[in-house]
């Protein structure tokens, strides 16, 4: 129960090079202390090594990997009847992307080297099916699997 109306949901500006809303979300997220230009710069720089190893559409590389990384289940804790279960839920749109955002920008700051080459090694990597961030979904995936039994939880309220 809220007070008011809710806050409308704010669009993001498109990145400026590429005109993709995805890239511009995505550097938002990288983006540390309101310094955009060097959020920007390390992301296109990552995307001109991965082209220059690819040698494809960097957007549809971006965009691949993106989808790639997202997880399609999660396990949410639920109370029921003073106890707490793992419950296994879809995972919806826009969390499905800052999930696959966050995850993507720990592995890569994990590695070694400028953030730039350590963001496309994991782009890269995450292509291959490989990394930390590929490691970071199957495990939200497996504990999703293994809680199956308690899928019934979810559809009460």
């Amino acid at each position: 129960m809220s007070r008011g109306k809710a806050a409308p949901k704010r669009v993001p500006m498109p990145d400026p090079v590429y005109g993709n809303e995805l890239i511009g979300r995505f550097i938002n997220f990288l983006m540390e202390r309101g310094k955009k230009s060097v959020a920007q710069a390390i992301v296109y720089d990552a995307l001109t090594l991965v082209k220059a190893k690819k040698s494809e559409d960097p957007v549809k590389i971006f965009e691949q990997v993106i989808n790639t990384a997202k997880p399609q289940v999660e396990v949410r804790s639920r109370r029921v009847g003073g106890a707490n279960y793992q419950v296994p839920m879809p995972v919806v749109g826009n969390r499905q992307d800052s999930l696959a955002f966050r995850w993507i920008i720990a592995a890569a700051r994990s590695r070694k080297g400028s953030m730039a080459e350590k963001l496309s090694a994991e782009f890269l990597d995450i292509l291959e099916g490989t990394g930390g961030t590929m490691k970071k979904r199957d495990d939200v995936h497996r504990m999703a699997e293994a809680n199956k039994a308690f899928a019934h939880f979810a559809r009460r309220r």
